[in-house]
């Protein structure tokens, strides 16, 4: 099994029909897969063995799907990093990762200059780099098939937060994805005249499976944009070449202001939010203004991503759908067990989409897990008589922000390196817009100054900008338990009071 035999297939049914729309140009599923084929057999020329570990640290672009679907026929793994990250965080993931090989652009040139003087690193992929993406196309050759993996031989690592402010590397495996995507293209009903939109950033799950790797299994063409553009997605839309559009809440939000909506969506069909739960007002009133549901699910990056669908027959607003083909989901106690309907608790998934583990960290592996195959999504959830799963509450200390995940641990690390800062918290308050905004409250050393301009400054030096506080709030002391835990529910439930 590899997952590029789906490209293969792809390109052998439908050779002509595009499969990347880029800038006004398209290239076809015959040439495209001509192109992953060179960058397979380049990549072998070099040594590259399967099982190996090969970096993307690049904006979405057609390049990048080449270089992506190259790495998985030569047998190797993709590590799907973001174009985001700063020095350190970047730095973090690759000593983790260990890529042999890794495709970037010139902006990142300097930040990876001084991982190279680690063996592990070899090359790197880029416009200035050791070799640019065209030599590496003349490198290698325009016929060759995908080579066989196992099933559960990993595919892909993607990066999720770590509650120890350390993110983890999910492996996914072929059996993974595969299962993952054939889901999304039943639900949808996708097929080769799809064009879906794609400024989702191709190293999160969703772009990269839901978007990415489903459309390439139906045979359908990838509008790409490097990142959200409201300019170029209304070009797009406008112009009647896109029939699926996926989105977040945050830019759900922003396209109801827009005027004259329903004409700007041209031929969009279908509609799908994802990463965090859409206000139900929204729904509403984007149903109202343009004719079209906005479907959701439930997913994670541990889940690749698809865990539940609401609803092509019986679209349920508030809910996250039920349970997709071949995956089970339970609601479970403290203890593990297992509650009865209607009641709330951890939401636990099982199923051939859940991930074969985290990467380098068994003991964090066997805490994900009850009874090593009921995935712990950390979610808090109930089912309704109907069937319906909702989610109530987070166990995990996460924020989720315009789409993005982001580990309130991560931030405070960033946060305590301040000489001003004794303590601080970081939670997500909610926000129209982003969904949950990252704010900061922060306890200050005594006599210290305090600048939020320059902590802002500082903070947008160090994490990406998804991560970084959109507020600071000074505090005197923070709520607490007997034994000095400051209590975050408590906190935000007296910022809200």
């Amino acid at each position: 099994m590899n997952i590029a035999k789906n490209l293969e297939r792809s390109a052998f049914y439908f050779p002509d029909r595009p499969v990347v729309s880029e800038e006004s140009s398209e290239t076809s599923y015959a040439h495209f897969n001509e192109r992953a084929n060179r960058v397979a057999t380049a990549l072998i020329k070099m040594g590259i063995k399967p099982g190996d570990h090969i970096g993307l640290c690049a904006p979405n672009s057609g390049d990048w799907l080449s270089f992506y679907f190259g790495v998985l026929k030569a047998g190797a793994v993709a590590v799907a990093l973001s174009s985001l990250l700063k020095r350190d965080e970047l730095s973090l993931l690759i000593n983790h990762s260990k890529p042999r090989i890794i495709f970037t652009f010139d902006e990142k040139l300097d930040e990876l200059a001084e991982l190279r003087r680690d063996e592990y690193l070899e090359r790197i992929i880029s416009p200035e780099g050791d070799m640019n993406f065209h030599q590496l196309l003349e490198m290698g050759t325009g016929s060759f098939n995908a080579l066989d993996r196992d099933r559960t031989d990993t595919a892909a690592i993607l990066y999720t937060g770590g509650t120890t402010g350390t993110p983890k590397g999910v492996m996914l495996s072929h059996e993974n994805i595969n299962a993952a995507i054939h889901t999304v293209v039943f639900n949808e009903r996708s097929n080769e005249t799809d064009r879906p939109l794609c400024f989702l950033p191709f190293n999160h799950v969703f772009g990269q499976m839901h978007i990415m790797n489903a459309t390439i299994l139906s045979a359908g063409c990838l509008e790409v944009m490097p990142t959200f553009d409201m300019d170029r997605v209304l070009y797009a839309t406008g112009a009647g070449r896109v029939t699926k559009l996926f989105a977040v809440p945050t830019i759900y939000v922003r396209l109801l202001a827009i005027e004259g909506l329903k004409e700007k969506l041209g031929s969009v069909r279908y509609c799908l939010s994802a990463a965090a739960t859409m206000a139900a007002d929204a729904v509403r009133q984007w149903k109202d203004r343009t004719g079209l549901a906005i479907y959701e699910g439930y997913g994670m990056t541990e889940a690749a991503p698809t865990v539940t669908y609401n609803h092509r027959y019986r679209h349920v607003i508030g809910s996250v759908g039920t349970e997709v083909p071949g995956v089970e989901v339970q609601i479970r106690d403290q203890n593990g067990d297992q509650v009865k309907q209607g009641h709330e608790g951890e939401i636990c998934v099982r199923g051939p989409n859940i991930m074969k583990g985290y990467l380098d960290d068994p003991e964090g592996t066997r805490e994900a897990f009850w009874e090593g195959e009921w995935f712990r999504s950390g979610d808090v959830g109930l089912f309704d008589d109907d069937g319906y799963l909702y989610i109530v509450d987070r166990l995990k200390d996460m924020i989720i922000t315009g789409g993005e995940n982001v580990y309130s641990r991560e931030v405070e690390e960033v946060l305590y390196t301040r000489p001003e800062i004794q303590e601080c918290a970081v939670i997500g308050l909610p926000d129209r817009e982003w969904g949950e905004r990252v704010t900061a409250f922060i306890l200050l050393r005594s006599g210290e100054p305090f600048d939020k301009d320059t902590l802002h400054a500082y903070m947008k030096s160090r994490l990406a900008p998804f991560k970084v506080p959109k507020e600071y709030v000074t505090v005197d002391d923070f709520p607490r338990s007997p034994a000095g835990k400051i209590l975050k529910r408590e906190l935000r439930k007296q910022f809200l009071a």
